[in-house]
Formats: C-alpha cells, structure tokens, sequence
C-alpha cells in the first residue's frame, strides 16, 4: 500500500521549525501526493537551559544526544515517522533501532565571529569576553587567542545573538553561519546581522583555519530503521556530496569515540575529484595543550576509509 502520511517530529526552536518546514517543502515537492503533518517535541536540551552541556550526564542523565533522545523515543513508539535534526547534534554513533535517511544539501559549514563593532579575531582587545556554548570554538579560540575569556552562553539563534548587546554585553560571540542564515539574520554578504532594528557586525571565519563541527550545516532526517516505507520517501531528498563529506566527518568522530561535545574540528572539501578531510583533535582533559592535526584525502567513495587514515595517530 502507498504511503500516505509522514509525521515529522522536530524541536521547537525557530531554527528547528525552519529547518522541519524546508524539509516538509522538499517532500511536498518530491511527493505531492504525501500528506505531511508536524509534530513538536521538547528534549532534554531544550527543557534545561539552566545545565551547562557538561552537566547533563551527571544532573539531567543523559550524556550523549540530549537534542535527539525524545525525539528518538517518540519514533520508536511511533508516535511520529521521522526526525528533523542538525546534523552536528545527533551522535555519530546512532542508537540500534535508527538510521540517517537522508541530509539535505548543506549550507554554509562556516563559524562567525559577532561583534558590536567590527572586530577580526586577532584584533579583539585584550582579555575580551566571548560568548560560545561549543567547548570546539572554545578551544580553537584559546588556542589562537590565549588571552581571551570565554564565556559559555545557552539560548535560541537569537537570544545568543543579543549577548553583544544590553547593559553588560559581551564583547563577541559565535555561531554557525548556517543557522544565522536560515533565520534570515545574517545579510546576502555575510558582513551584518539585523535584529530587532540593530545592524551588528559578523565575519564569516575561514574553515581551513578556525575548523566547523562534524556535520555542521547538514540537516539530517532521522527514522525508525525497518520502516522501509518511510526511509524511501524521505531518501528522496538525499544530497548525494553532502552525504559522502558528513559520512568522513562522523566516522572519524566515531572512530575516536567523540560525542557532540568533544572538542574536535572536521572540515571537508571536494577537489579534483577526490574528498580532503582536515581535523583538529583537542586533548578533553587538558584544552591548552597542542592539538592533534592531520589532513589526508582519498576518492570520494572511500569516505569511511577516510577517516580511518585520520584517526591513527600513532
């Protein structure tokens, strides 16, 4: 029988709704005859805003995927078909009972620097205070930065954006380019962002320097594993070069047995045919030590291969 109806469950972050409704267009698109219905889920992330990401194995009992577990949950009881996430939030090792369907293209993998006034990253003042809830951008900014003082920010898009602004602003703050564009917040050249009638500043950094997150930029739909039904409507909307570079950078998170929160950077890129990868490995116990980095590249159909060749640091 043909299917007929999908259930797409999503967080209820504005992000996370924009993202579900670009998924929902491309099916419409891709199965116009599929009636699509959305289904808002709140995890464990989104219920604790108080808990730093660090405290969450130890207070809210969940140590890896605290922006995916309920919707996990509501698919295996089948309370919704498929999953709407950010790539760089869901484990790259996926619990028993789940796949990847499918990613759709990727946006801007870059990271941005957001300043009242322009700033580049070397020219912050001394000492300056910058915001990030990623222990990956905290550790690359003190590895250029040693000076800086970071300062770990929970939110939404926007209200991380506001931190530069107010009574006690902070002098800068990070954030993926890919969010700021898909809220529509960051300008067609990257250079300003508008909110709430403020024009403030941003530089997109440059990924072979200042490394993005495994997955950073993907949109990843999740499902039940045996429902081939579903997994064949939603692998539609499969981004074949988009698949092939996120499979490196998750496989070597893998390998390494990396959760969300490990400081690690993963940047890939398709020249003449073949796929590069380059990593930054941090050592989690010691943040200021040197950093492990290697880059290598292989065919594009040996992404899997990739990352082992990556992961051996012996």
């Amino acid at each position: 029988m043909a299917l007929e109806k999908i259930i797409l469950g999503t967080r209820g972050s504005e992000l996370a709704l924009t993202q579900t409704t670009m998924v929902t267009a491309a099916l419409q698109t891709a199965r116009p005859h599929l009636t699509i219905e959305r289904q808002i889920i709140q995890t464990s992330g989104d219920k604790r805003q108080d808990l730093r990401f660090s405290e969450f194995s130890d207070v809210a009992n969940v140590d890896k995927g605290i922006f995916i577990k309920e919707l996990e949950i509501a698919l295996e009881n089948g309370q919704i078909d498929a999953a709407v996430h950010s790539l760089k939030d869901v484990p790259s090792d996926l619990a028993a009972g789940f796949t990847i369907a499918a990613v759709l293209p990727r946006a801007a993998i870059e990271d941005v620097l957001i300043t009242r006034d322009a700033h580049t990253l070397e020219d912050l003042p001394q000492g300056a205070r910058v915001g990030t809830s990623s222990v990956r951008r905290a550790a690359q900014l003190k590895l250029l930065r040693p000076d800086l003082e970071i300062v770990e920010i929970r939110g939404n898009v926007p209200t991380r954006v506001k931190k530069v602004l107010g009574e006690q602003p902070l002098d800068a703050v990070l954030l993926a380019a890919a969010g700021l564009l898909r809220l529509g917040l960051l300008n067609a050249s990257l250079s300003r962002i508008h909110i709430e009638g403020q024009t403030i500043h941003a530089l997109v950094l440059d990924p072979a320097t200042f490394l993005p997150a495994a997955g950073q930029g993907a949109i990843a739909i999740e499902c039940r594993a045996g429902d081939e039904a579903t997994i064949q409507a939603i692998r539609s909307l499969n981004h074949a070069e988009t698949e092939t570079r996120v499979t490196a950078e998750r496989e070597f998170l893998k390998i390494l047995g990396a959760g969300c929160q490990t400081p690690v950077g993963a940047h890939t890129w398709i020249k003449d045919g073949r796929l590069h990868m380059a990593v930054r490995v941090f050592n989690e116990d010691n943040l200021s030590a040197k950093p492990v980095e290697r880059e290598a590249s292989r065919p594009m159909h040996e992404a899997r291969e990739l990352a082992a060749d990556l992961a051996k640091f012996g």
